[in-house]
């Protein structure tokens, strides 16, 4: 998407979002969401440019990291493999628990850095309207007045889009399920189990 075109859409917070600036959340960030959010928004003002995601109605705006967020994955060692966790968990009360490792934060503090990136990931309208239907959240469509929203930020060094946990590409086939209806692609799948074999998330407290 052009400069000109990013800076002509307009941009609001999707719910499902929220839980990341709650401190017990995944990729907590530590920032009002109100005020994240006009941030964002001055970021594409300023020349931000979306860029395309796995999708047509998915979109990424890399911008460096004006939070205190820090690097929500971390490397697997030798060192520290031994920390991992597992279990069923779910992102959503409306969605299945399915099986995730992480780590728990107290036991890698050594290894957490502030981020210099966010990654902002917005979905358009017309997909937010068509998942919000199929997981029976929907409200009328004065509820929905933005051209993209905000569905999830991920804190990271890398100034380019990171593979998907290998569980959110199966997901996403699921649309009644909590994901977007798009099928499963080998390749993306692939990268991603290749990417998550080395790293893993952390939790405040789990």
């Amino acid at each position: 998407m052009s400069n000109s075109e990013s800076n002509s859409i307009t941009i609001g917070l999707d719910p499902f979002c929220f839980k990341q600036f709650d401190k017990k959340g995944i990729n907590f960030i530590p920032y009002p969401k109100e005020s994240f959010l006009e941030k964002v928004r001055e970021c594409l003002k300023n020349g931000g440019v979306l860029r395309d995601g796995y999708a047509p109605f998915c979109k990424h705006l890399l911008i460096k990291n004006f939070t205190e967020a820090t690097c929500s994955a971390i490397e697997i060692t030798e060192e520290n493999e031994h920390l991992l966790k597992s279990g069923y968990l779910a992102r959503t009360s409306k969605e299945l628990p399915v099986l995730t490792r992480w780590f728990r934060k107290n036991d890698v503090l050594k290894y957490i850095k502030k981020a210099e990136y966010l990654d902002v990931i917005l979905y358009s309208r017309e997909q937010v309207i068509k998942e919000s239907k199929a997981m029976k959240s929907f409200e009328d469509e004065s509820h929905y007045s933005h051209d993209y929203y905000i569905i999830s930020i991920k804190p990271q060094n890398e100034d380019y889009e990171l593979p998907m946990l290998p569980i959110t590409v199966m997901r996403n086939a699921l649309i009644d399920q909590g994901g977007s209806g798009v099928p499963i692609d080998r390749k993306t799948y692939e990268r991603s189990v290749e990417y998550w074999s080395k790293y893993a998330v952390f939790y405040e407290d789990a």
